[in-house]
Parts: structure tokens; sequence; C-alpha cells
């Protein structure tokens, strides 16, 4: 599984969120921490979430 970061974490990269795409699954976690736990959204809610904070920006 291969993680993204956000093109937004410029200042400074290793404290922001990473993200991994599957056909099935959003995998997240903490770029301070990939070895801790992941989060796990089905992709319509990662989608929603996505919109959500797109919206209230």
């Amino acid at each position: 599984m291969q993680f993204r970061k956000s093109r937004y974490s410029v200042g400074n990269p290793e404290q922001c969120v990473e993200v991994a795409f599957a056909s099935d699954v959003v995998w997240v976690r903490d770029s301070k921490g990939p070895a801790l736990k992941l989060l796990e959204f089905r992709p319509d809610a990662w989608a929603a979430f996505l919109g959500s904070s797109r919206s209230s920006v």
C-alpha cells in the first residue's frame, strides 16, 4: 500500500496526514507514527468528508 501526503503539507511535512487508496477502502495514517493504527474509511464516506471540509473553508 502506498501512502501519499497532502500537497498542503508544506510547512512541516513530517506532521501531516497520509492517505492510501484501495478499491474498497481508504486508509489514513499520521505521518509522525506510520506504524500506529490506521484509520479506515469507505470510499463514499471519505468523499463525503472531503466534500464537507472543502465547503467549510
